[in-house]
């Protein structure tokens, strides 16, 4: 990956040192610009690639495929699940995302650990593989409306679960995902940030995760987001897969119903 985190900076470099006409534009509209820039070298589809590769490979104790993984339309389906993720399955009777429920079909059907799965750190062994195949469905997606369920009374209590701990304060910073995401027009350093307790629109926000982050060469699943938000705002890191980050994820999907996907997106 070293050689394709090089081509981001470089570009970088073009339109924030090297271009004198950016001076008259705002912080806003050169990152969009560099964005766009990259766009259509995203790195994330080496990702897609692998994930795509995954899904139809027999791997595990059981030597066997995900093509029966059933992600909420039924074993084998694929595209659209991403835009009503998370939803409550009732073959394990809880509400799960799409990386929750990626390591429950690869206990079930090829027999891996799912236990070790969720103890292994982002980007390394089985963990990166849940992050590629989280990236190559969530591409299948792009371009569709977000639309989460709340039919189910789980799902609902995740919602409004995933809502209180949006604005829960704590930390030794007395920090709240609100902090950030609670109004209009905030920004860090020169990265706006959405207003994420109402519909932020198409392709922010929840809506642009799994995304590629420039600045480390690492492609970032939406639960590794939750949990370095968490971090950011010195709680404890939570578990992968916890309840409170599939409830967080509810929130801010709910929130974002009718909002076009683009992920897999690129960030800074």
């Amino acid at each position: 990956m070293q050689k394709a985190s090089i081509l981001p900076w470089a570009l970088a470099l073009s339109v924030f040192g090297m271009a004198p006409a950016m001076a008259q534009k705002t912080a806003s509209q050169g990152i969009d610009e560099y964005r766009a820039m990259l766009a259509d070298g995203n790195p994330s589809e080496l990702f897609e690639a692998k994930g795509e590769d995954l899904w139809a490979k027999a791997r595990g104790p059981k030597n066997a495929t995900l093509e029966k993984c059933d992600l909420g339309q039924g074993p084998g389906v694929v595209k659209g699940v991403f835009v009503t993720l998370p939803r409550y399955f009732a073959d394990t009777q809880r509400v799960q995302d799409l990386e929750s429920r990626l390591v429950t079909c690869m206990e079930t059907l090829q027999g891996l650990n799912g236990a070790e799965i969720a103890n292994t750190p982002f980007g390394k062994g089985e963990q990166n593989n849940v992050t590629a195949l989280a990236t190559w469905i969530a591409s299948e997606s792009k371009g569709l409306k977000f639309n989460l369920s709340q039919a189910h009374t789980q799902e609902k209590t995740f919602f409004e679960v995933g809502k209180r701990l949006f604005y829960q304060r704590g930390g030794t910073h007395d920090f709240s995902c609100a902090s950030c995401h609670g109004e209009e027009g905030k920004r860090i350093r020169l990265q706006d940030l959405p207003m994420l307790s109402k519909n932020p629109g198409d392709g922010v926000g929840f809506a642009a995760w799994p995304a590629y982050r420039v600045s480390n060469g690492q492609m970032w699943s939406m639960q590794l987001r939750l949990n370095d938000c968490y971090r950011q705002q010195r709680f404890p890191y939570p578990g992968f897969g916890s309840d409170a980050t599939i409830a967080l994820s509810t929130y801010l999907g709910v929130n974002a119903k009718g909002s076009i996907s683009v992920a897999p997106a690129i960030k800074r």
